[in-house]
């Protein structure tokens, strides 16, 4: 089964949630609660996949997704948000969240971004997207990350150019007609190149090198 924990302020965004959520036989919610208990209750739950509230009274949703990062094998974290705007999300992506989604997200939708983020991938609501690496790229190429990715070999580039797409390591994998453990080898190796916290971070410097169209 994979295993999510929701993490929001209001009851009724946490049940609209995991309703969703509870429809494919194969995915289970074992956290629903606010940042007040997260920490704990996902540590002990070990859920592969969190979603979290960027904005909440008791408990910033920062400090709990710093908090969930910091616990053994963390699971991949994506943040969620009312306002495509949010002046947090910046700080959230530098912090190590994998996905930004708004909660208005179609339900068909939320469900494929939970499994993307289990299989490695990152997810950006479209209209996210356009605010987080739109303000990352600022319309222009950057020539010295351009240079930097210049020293990777070809098929890094190649996979660094999906990423940036959003793509899982399944999907990649199923595109380059690689196994999901030689994409993992090759991100693992993009990352370190690039010193990059994570597959977001990556998208937005594939972007700057201009292996991506703007978003």
């Amino acid at each position: 089964m994979l295993r999510v924990a929701v993490v929001d302020d209001e009851a009724l965004v946490r049940s609209g949630l995991s309703m969703i959520l509870a429809v494919p036989d194969d995915m289970e919610v074992v956290v629903s609660c606010d940042g007040v208990a997260a920490v704990e209750e996902i540590a002990r739950q070990r859920p592969k996949v969190v979603l979290l509230d960027i904005r909440m009274p008791e408990v910033d949703g920062l400090a709990v997704l710093a908090g969930v990062l910091a616990q053994p094998n963390p699971p991949a974290v994506a943040m969620l948000t009312t306002f495509a705007a949010d002046d947090q999300v910046a700080a959230a992506l530098r912090a190590g969240a994998v996905g930004f989604l708004l909660k208005d997200t179609e339900p068909e939708q939320l469900i494929h971004a939970v499994r993307v983020l289990a299989t490695g991938g990152s997810v950006l609501s479209p209209v996210v997207t356009r605010t987080v690496i739109g303000g990352y790229v600022a319309g222009s190429v950057d020539p010295d990350i351009s240079e930097l990715v210049s020293s990777m070999t070809d098929r890094e580039r190649e996979v660094l150019a999906l990423v940036g797409e959003g793509l899982s390591n399944l999907e990649i994998s199923q595109r380059l007609f690689l196994s999901v453990g030689t994409v993992k080898e090759y991100v693992s190796a993009i990352l370190t190149k690039l010193g990059a916290a994570n597959r977001v971070r990556a998208a937005v410097l594939a972007h700057r090198a201009g292996l991506v169209g703007s978003p």
